[in-house]
C-alpha cells in the first residue's frame, strides 16, 4: 500500500501531477486557462518539482466535495499510481474540506496554486522582513484550512507544502496559530514603521525614488544590475527576486536617484501574500516615478501588463507617473516589435544594450525634470544657494545689483519637496 512506503518516498524530490479545472466562472473572468496552466508548470519547476503529468477538466462549477468530478478523481488516482507521483498540484485554490477529501482518497500531498506560490516565497525569503511576511501569509492561509492539511503537515520529509509553519504542526492548536499570527503582525508593524521612517528621511533629504515594477521574470533585476552595477541575484525563473533592493542611480546630469527593484507580480497573486507584503509593495506607491518593465517577447504580454496595472491600482499607485519599458526586444520577432507602441512613455529596450540603458537614464531625468525657472536670491540669503542646487540643475548664474540670479532646470519631485523655500524668489515673465 502507498501508505506503508510513503515516508521513504518523501525523501525523494516531489513528483507531481498538475490539475486544472476550467469552469464557466473562469471563462467569464477573462483568465486564459491554458496560460494559467503554463504558469503553474513554471511555478512548479521553480519550486523544484518534477512534473509527471497534466490533467484538465471542463466543468460548469467546481464539485463542493472533490473540486474536480468524482470520475476525474479516479483518473487522477490512476495517473498518480502509474507514474509513482507523490503530489497533486491544483491550479486553483482549494478549501480545507476539499484538501482533506482528496488527500484521504489519493494519499498524496495536495497543494493548490496559492500554497505553491507561498512555498516559493518561503524558499526565496532572505531578510528578516521577507521571512516574517512569508510566515504571516502562510499562517493566514493555513488557519482556516487546518482540518484539511492535518495529514499533509504531519508527514515526515521535506518538499513543497512543508516549509515554514508546516514544520511546527499547525493543525494541533488553532489558538497557538492565532497567537503566532498576532506576534508576526506586531513584528511586521515594527519593520513597517522602520521602513516608513527611512522613506520619510529620504523625502526630507530630497532623495528621489524610482521603482522598477513588473510581472515576475520580466527582467527587473537584470535592469537594476545593468543600470547601477548592483550585486543582485539574477535567474531565469519566477520570483528570483523577493526582497526589495535599492541602489543609487547616477543620471546624465550627475544627480543621484534611488532605484528600487520590487517583488514581481503574478496572476492570482494570493490575497494573504499581498496583505503581508504591502509594506514592501508600497515602495512602488511612494515612488516619484514607476518604470513598468515588460517582457516584450512573451506571448501573454498584454495579460501580464493588465495584472500589473490592476495590482498597482489596488495599491493606490495608479496615479504615479509611469514609463513602460518593453524589455527583451532582442528576443522579439519583427512582428512583435511592430505591434509595440513607441512614444515618450513606451520604450523598446534590451537590458544588455548600453545605448538603451543611457536612454533610460535620460528618460528618468526628463520625467523628473520640470520647467526652467530663474530665481532672484538676495545676497543676504546665501543660505538658499544649497536649496537651489538641491531642487534642480543650475544651468546659468549671474549677478544683478545685490542679487544672485540662478537659472534652474527643476527636478519636479525635489521642487515639490523643498521649493516652498524659494517660491517668493521666482522670476516670472
Amino acid at each position: 500500500m502507498r501508505n506503508s512506503t510513503y515516508e521513504t518516498k518523501t525523501t525523494l524530490p516531489d513528483k507531481a501531477v498538475l490539475v486544472s479545472l476550467v469552469t464557466n466562472e473562469v471563462k467569464r473572468s477573462g483568465v486564459d486557462p491554458e496560460y494559467s496552466l503554463n504558469e503553474l508548470v513554471q511555478l512548479a519547476e521553480t519550486a523544484g518539482v518534477e512534473i509527471a503529468d497534466v490533467i484538465v477538466q471542463n466543468r460548469e462549477t467546481p464539485d463542493t466535495r472533490w473540486f474536480i468530478g468524482k470520475g476525474k478523481v479516479e483518473e487522477l488516482r490512476a495517473a498518480i499510481d502509474a507514474l509513482d507521483a507523490n503530489t497533486a498540484i491544483f491550479d486553483q485554490e482549494l478549501s480545507g474540506a476539499q484538501v482533506r477529501n482528496l488527500e484521504e482518497t489519493l494519499d498524496v500531498k495536495i497543494i493548490d496554486r496559492t500554497q505553491l506560490i507561498l512555498d516559493i516565497f518561503a524558499q526565496r525569503a532572505k531578510t528578516r522582513e521577507g521571512i516574517i511576511q512569508v510566515e504571516l501569509a502562510q499562517h493566514s492561509y493555513l488557519l482556516p484550512r487546518l482540518s484539511g492539511h492535518g495529514k499533509n503537515l504531519s508527514r515526515l520529509g521535506g518538499g513543497i507544502g512543508t516549509r515554514g509553519p508546516g514544520e511546527s504542526k499547525l493543525e494541533t492548536d488553532r489558538r497557538h496559530i492565532r497567537n503566532r499570527i498576532s506576534e508576526l503582525k506586531q513584528q511586521l508593524d515594527e519593520v513597517t514603521k522602520h521602513r516608513k521612517l527611512h522613506r520619510e528621511r529620504r523625502k526630507e533629504n530630497g532623495v528621489v525614488q524610482v521603482a522598477l515594477v513588473g510581472y515576475t521574470n520580466a527582467g527587473k533585476s537584470t535592469l537594476l544590475k545593468q543600470l547601477t552595477a548592483a550585486d543582485v541575484y539574477i535567474e531565469n525563473q519566477l520570483f528570483a527576486t523577493l526582497d526589495p533592493t535599492s541602489r543609487a542611480l547616477v543620471l546624465p546630469s550627475g544627480k543621484e536617484v534611488v532605484l528600487t527593484d520590487t517583488v514581481g507580480f503574478i496572476q492570482n497573486l494570493p490575497h494573504d501574500l499581498v496583505a503581508s507584503f504591502r509594506a514592501t509593495l508600497e515602495e512602488a506607491n511612494e515612488a516619484d516615478l514607476i518604470l513598468h518593465v515588460v517582457d516584450a517577447s512573451s506571448d501573454t504580454r498584454d495579460e501580464q501588463m493588465k495584472v500589473v496595472d490592476r495590482i498597482l491600482n489596488d495599491l493606490g499607485a495608479s496615479g504615479t507617473p509611469q514609463v513602460v519599458l518593453f524589455n527583451k526586444k532582442d528576443l522579439c520577432t519583427p512582428e512583435q516589435l511592430q505591434l509595440l507602441p513607441a512614444d515618450e512613455n513606451h520604450i523598446k529596450i534590451s537590458a544588455y544594450d548600453e545605448k538603451d540603458l543611457e536612454i533610460i537614464r535620460e528618460i528618468i531625468q526628463d520625467k523628473l525634470t520640470g520647467e526652467t525657472i530663474t530665481f532672484r536670491i538676495p545676497a543676504a540669503r546665501g543660505d538658499l544657494s544649497s536649496v537651489i542646487y538641491r531642487v534642480g540643475e543650475v544651468i546659468g548664474q549671474d549677478f544683478e545689483d545685490d542679487d544672485l540670479l540662478f537659472e534652474v532646470r527643476l527636478n519636479q519631485a525635489d521642487y515639490e519637496k523643498s521649493g516652498y523655500l524659494l517660491k517668493e524668489y521666482e522670476v516670472r515673465s
